[in-house]
């Protein structure tokens, strides 16, 4: 070879010339094209396969070029091969396209991913049976006129005892049954110490009920616990009635249990109420025949309630001869015991899904 042929240190080789466009190699790159258009797995890819193939600068441009250089002799069936691979190619694109967008959720995914199986559901939260409870209770009571009201749960010794007409020797002051903080600072044991800080502020008439947290130093077992819920509730005005107060309760208990339930009070005693009751329900389980739930005596005793005592308006600044009052007070946890036929108040507490789940 003449050495004149040889390319010199600083001029690179030339690459080597594509191989002449023949209809054979024009059908052999519509089967490769048609293959890239075959596996894409999103529109994106899609859309990239059409511009490269039929864009402006695409292959199709450069192959029409040729075409356009090729023998006059082999320039027709150039030409004829060239629209077969054009129409292909905008078939094939056009249909992936189409099958891509009819199934938005497969896009992207791996070959061979079954679409039909089952997805995985979404597991949704749910409101406690307590929330559950207090907020049934509340909808009934505001429907019948109360408000809610809420106070402190670290209160002091006057408005948990003393303003309720509780004497210093009762058993209830004892360190035994109320977790003291300080001196006369003590977590609550009852939601009636709200009353008394609203009637402190405000004159009658008054519809209030306090839901809330009480504390008290029980044994822990099924039906007791250091924490508790209760609701209370209070109404003053002048000529309030105990036929009031029967009303009220006998129409929250067919809010709660349904219009074919029946209820009775019982005498009873609290030192910030006189008169006082304790009110039973009929068994909405049995019915009033007998059942296990209500120990086959067909009734259910779910709430205390009474006259507020004259030495608590004392207390407060009220005139007990103008103004008279009910109050009520229920537990929570029994309320709800009793509706969803629970045997363990713990389970309240114990945050156990398998439980939580039920309701």
């Amino acid at each position: 070879m003449d050495n004149d042929q040889l390319p010199t240190a600083n001029e690179p080789a030339k690459a080597p010339a594509p191989p002449p466009l023949t209809a054979q190699r024009l059908q052999e790159l519509q089967q490769q094209w048609l293959k890239e258009i075959a596996e894409a797995l999103s529109l994106d890819e899609v859309a990239k396969l059409r511009v490269r193939l039929l864009g402006r600068s695409g292959a199709l441009r450069d192959i029409s070029a040729a075409v356009g250089r090729a023998d006059p002799v082999e320039r027709r069936e150039l030409g004829r091969a060239f629209n077969e691979t054009r129409n292909s190619l905008e078939s094939a694109l056009s249909a992936r396209e189409a099958a891509l967008a009819a199934a938005p959720a497969a896009a992207g995914k791996p070959a061979g991913f079954d679409f039909s199986l089952p997805g995985r559901q979404a597991r949704r939260g749910r409101l406690h049976p307590l929330t559950q409870t207090v907020e049934a209770i509340k909808d009934i009571l505001i429907r019948l006129g109360f408000e809610v009201a809420f106070g402190p749960e670290v209160e002091r010794d006057y408005y948990n005892f003393e303003a309720l007409n509780i004497p210093k020797d009762h058993p209830a002051r004892d360190a035994l049954d109320t977790f003291f903080l300080h001196d006369d600072v003590l977590l609550r044991s009852q939601t009636s110490t709200v009353q008394i800080r609203v009637m402190e502020k405000r004159r009658p008439p008054i519809r209030i009920i306090a839901p809330g947290r009480v504390y008290r130093p029980d044994t822990v077992d099924a039906t007791h616990g250091y924490l508790f819920h209760q609701i209370e509730g209070l109404a003053v005005d002048e000529s309030v009635t105990m036929a009031d107060l029967k009303y009220v309760l006998h129409e929250f208990a067919r809010g709660l249990y349904g219009p074919e339930v029946r209820t009775r009070f019982r005498p009873h005693f609290f030192p910030f109420t006189e008169p006082s009751v304790e009110m039973d329900v009929s068994c909405f389980a049995c019915g009033g025949q007998g059942c296990p739930i209500c120990k086959r005596g067909g009734w259910i005793e779910i709430l205390g309630a009474g006259m507020v005592d004259p030495n608590v308006f004392q207390c407060v600044g009220y005139d007990s001869e103008r103004y008279t009052g009910f109050a009520f007070g229920m537990g929570v946890e029994r309320i709800a015991m009793l509706k969803y036929g629970i045997d363990d108040m713990r389970l309240f507490l114990e945050n156990d899904l398998r439980f939580l789940r039920q309701f």
